[in-house]
């Protein structure tokens, strides 16, 4: 019955609480080993029902007193991801440490697997992807029955898909799917036709996504579980809003943010509401469910930083210990060698005193290593990934800084957004990678029309904001235009092919809307607005008196 009950764990969910519910009943009746087994499901279930404080105590529990090792493995393993998903990340990091350290010694074909596939799990979301695809791949070469073929099978493509090198095409991917229908464990098969879709939509094959998502919506709601749900919703948002069906793309992200869900999905949520009022011409609408949505992206963003810091910390920490443990070697070989040699005791302590200063010196350096580290890191987290200048949210928070400044010395500036037109186009007729590249030369030309002293960042997409710092409406209105033509008459190659790229400009000048942020956002994007529905590549400025000027 315990065995039963943990195979329908993820096939058969109803059917293996019963017999949970069983076996509590009879618990007097079980040896203590088989105990130790009921005591593990049960932490499982709470773990799956999210009730995290719980299941956290029964795994300390079986860690701490069950003696079997194989109990212990196991219950670290399952301990590991949980740390992850209560965003426990210095605890999970050691605790995975650990456990690689113990994975020779685990000789028991359920513990190592499940060793293997949480800590390919905790390494792809610590951003380790070539050591979670490792291990994901050691646990898909030990499978011996389908189930197991599916785990690993699927923990395998959410390391691929984590490190952006899954494709629709990927044997990986394929082989996930045959493993799982074969093992009939219908939420790993939701779960990877659900990657499918997003692959879809990414390849902007929208109409093939929703297609896909039709077909699976019985399985999704026969399966009832949750993060699926949440998913499916999202993606068909995406794929809605990207075909142009604004009314269904609404309604699916407004399911979602009423799920009150955490993690990623109330996120791409708002992020389709917003372009969805944005499109239709909802500017009070559109700014609130875009502020909603860069809150959730900055705790998006925040948590990857902190993750990333939190393995590089843990991996600093055992190189520490190591040196520490070094040195105490070096200490007792030292006294060794003085009691033997009594002869030489000064040579011997000087000796000693030129390791002890090497150990420090060392120690010194990788400090030295480890703060540079940080300060690195920290610039990187400020600027965009792909373009080099400001990312979204540190972009804000200068303007506001700034704004700020520049408020108390009665300074003006002028707070301009830029769109690059039919940029789309580009990306569904020469690639992503060709999109990037336009991006990257448009950043180019638009940094040789500003001084110093401006702002420049990414706001998302193709979507990008400037500061002119000191600018009257006029001169604002001026360096607008001379980045239109700069951007205007830049010109990438592709395949023999010369793409040009124009722009639509929106400027708000603080002489006009004043200093308040939110209100100068406002008025750039109307702007800007403006500036597409005129015809595109043009300046439009608003000019307080509820017209627009256009260069």
């Amino acid at each position: 019955m315990l065995e039963q009950a943990e195979a329908l764990t993820t096939s058969d969910h109803a059917r293996s609480l019963q017999l949970l519910a069983r076996l509590n009943l009879e618990a007097a009746r079980l040896t203590q080993d088989q105990r130790w087994h009921l005591r593990y499901l049960d932490a499982w279930e709470a773990m799956y029902e999210s009730d995290y404080p719980k299941s956290g105590a029964m795994f300390e529990d079986i860690i701490r007193h069950a003696g079997n090792p194989v109990w212990v493995d196991r219950a670290s393993a399952m301990l590991l991801w949980q740390l992850v998903l209560t965003r426990h990340y210095p605890e999970a990091f050691e605790l995975a440490n650990r456990l690689a350290a113990r994975l020779p010694q685990a000789t028991d074909a359920k513990a190592r697997r499940a060793i293997l596939l949480n800590l390919s799990q905790s390494m792809a979301v610590a951003g380790q992807i070539d050591l979670a695809v490792k291990y994901a791949q050691m646990a898909l070469a030990m499978a011996s029955s389908g189930k197991e073929s599916c785990y690993a099978a699927a923990s395998l493509v959410v390391a691929l898909s984590s490190g952006h090198r899954l494709m629709l095409d990927s044997p990986e991917l394929q082989q996930a799917i045959r493993a799982c229908a074969v093992a009939k464990l219908p939420v790993f098969s939701t779960d990877l036709q659900l990657t499918v879709v997003r692959l879809h939509l990414q390849a902007g094959q929208q109409r093939k996504a929703l297609a896909l998502l039709d077909r699976m919506a019985p399985a999704i709601e026969a399966d009832g579980y949750t993060p699926n749900k949440l998913q499916a919703l999202v993606l068909r948002a995406q794929a809605l809003a990207a075909i142009g069906d604004a009314a269904a793309a609404r309604k699916a992200s407004l399911a979602v943010v009423a799920m009150q869900s955490t993690g990623d999905w109330p996120r791409d949520a708002y992020e389709v509401l917003y372009h969805v009022e944005k499109k239709q011409g909802h500017a009070a609408a559109a700014l609130d469910d875009y502020e909603k949505f860069a809150a959730l992206d900055k705790a998006h963003l925040d948590d990857a930083n902190v993750r990333a810091m939190a393995y590089e910390t843990v991996q600093q920490h055992v190189l520490v210990q190591k040196l520490e443990t070094e040195k105490l070697d070096q200490q007792n070989a030292a006294l060794r060698m003085q009691q033997k040699l009594d002869a030489k005791a000064a040579e011997t302590n000087r000796l000693y005193l030129a390791l002890l200063l090497m150990a420090l010196v060392f120690a010194g350096l990788w400090m030295f290593r480890i703060k540079r580290s940080q300060l690195r890191f920290k610039k990187l987290s400020h600027l965009d990934g792909l373009t080099t200048v400001f990312n979204r949210q540190h972009f804000m928070g200068e303007v506001e800084r700034t704004l700020r400044l520049l408020e108390k010395r009665a300074e003006m500036a002028c707070l301009v957004f830029i769109d690059l037109d039919h940029f789309k186009r580009i990306n569904d007729t020469h690639g992503h990678a060709m999109g990037d590249e336009v991006l990257r030369q448009v950043v180019v030309a638009g940094k040789q029309q500003l001084r110093p002293a401006d702002l420049f960042g990414r706001l998302g997409g193709e979507e990008f904001g400037i500061l002119l710092v000191g600018c009257s409406h006029e001169q604002g209105m001026a360096i607008a235009d001379r980045i239109r033509r700069a951007v205007e008459a830049t010109t990438v190659e592709c395949e023999g092919n010369v793409i040009t790229v124009s722009t639509s400009v929106g400027l708000a000048c603080t002489g006009v809307c004043g200093y308040d942020l939110r209100r100068l956002c406002r008025e750039a994007d109307a702007a800007l607005y403006r500036a597409k529905r005129g015809g595109r590549n043009r300046v439009v400025a608003d000019t307080g008196s509820g017209d627009f000027a256009e260069a």
